[in-house]
């Protein structure tokens, strides 16, 4: 492994410049994976990365030592960083001394929606996105669609909130989400405090696409009239609504209890 101990290494250079910019990570197509956990989560369903970068003094620990011997069975490139260049990269504070740095998966934009599928339009919060990529994985929903103005999936924080989620969805940024409406062929529905039905009496045994809008603004108005349903989900207290990343759980794991009580 190639040990780096000079700021003028342009490798190091170049990792810095990626770890600090959004816009130097996408005209790259790369994203870093920091932490132990994301680089576990990376190997078991993606396999090697690009590069494996450790810090000097974290060699030692026995699960960086672990995941640096699978990168070098996977000829994935592995980096030593001198502990002081490493901390100048890292995203996270007081971390074990590991990250990936990997190719950002991009999946092939289906021509027609007839699959379980989580649409995002304009959602803020990287916490909330990771949070809702977090709950489509766990409730086996692997289609998500993020319309301009969302969070950028593939940023530091969103990877962190999504705890591994990333590696077994396929994400499509950037989407023109009402043109995606249109080719559906399974119902899209938008929830709505307005709304007659509740979500518990919605038939969810098939496939259903969940329109999830901004955290202040909720869906768009165009998109709100293309869902062909709108469900709320009612509640019991004085609050007036869940937050979005929530609501997004109550809905995908009410969706996930119909289809198993079907079985």
């Amino acid at each position: 492994m190639k040990l780096i101990t000079s700021k003028d290494n342009a490798l190091f250079k170049d990792l810095k410049q990626l770890a600090s910019s959004s816009q130097a990570r996408r005209r790259a197509g790369q994203s870093l994976l920091d932490g132990v956990h994301l680089a576990q989560a990376w190997l078991q369903h993606r396999g090697s990365p690009q590069v494996c970068v450790v810090a000097e003094s974290a060699q030692v620990h026995p699960e960086v030592a672990a995941i640096l011997a699978r990168c070098e069975e996977g000829r994935a490139q592995c980096l030593v960083l001198a502990d002081k260049l490493y901390d100048a990269v890292s995203t996270v504070e007081n971390g074990v001394g590991l990250f990936f740095l990997v190719t950002t998966p991009e999946p092939v934009l289906p021509k027609v929606l007839k699959e379980s599928a989580v649409l995002l339009d304009g959602l803020q919060d990287p916490g909330n996105l990771g949070s809702i990529l977090r709950s489509a994985a766990a409730a086996g929903v692997k289609l998500v669609f993020c319309a301009p103005g969302t969070a950028a999936a593939w940023s530091p924080k969103v990877l962190r909130a999504g705890m591994g989620a990333h590696f077994v969805l396929d994400i499509f940024e950037n989407v023109d989400l009402v043109g995606l409406c249109a080719s559906s062929r399974i119902p899209l529905l938008a929830t709505s405090s307005h709304a007659a039905q509740t979500l518990y009496e919605c038939d969810l045994s098939g496939p259903v696409a969940w329109l999830l809008g901004h955290e202040g603004q909720g869906v768009s108005p165009a998109l709100q009239e293309a869902a062909t349903q709108e469900v709320v989900i009612p509640h019991l207290g004085e609050m007036e609504s869940l937050n979005v990343a929530a609501a997004a759980a109550v809905c995908l794991f009410e969706q996930v209890r119909q289809r198993s009580a079907g079985r």
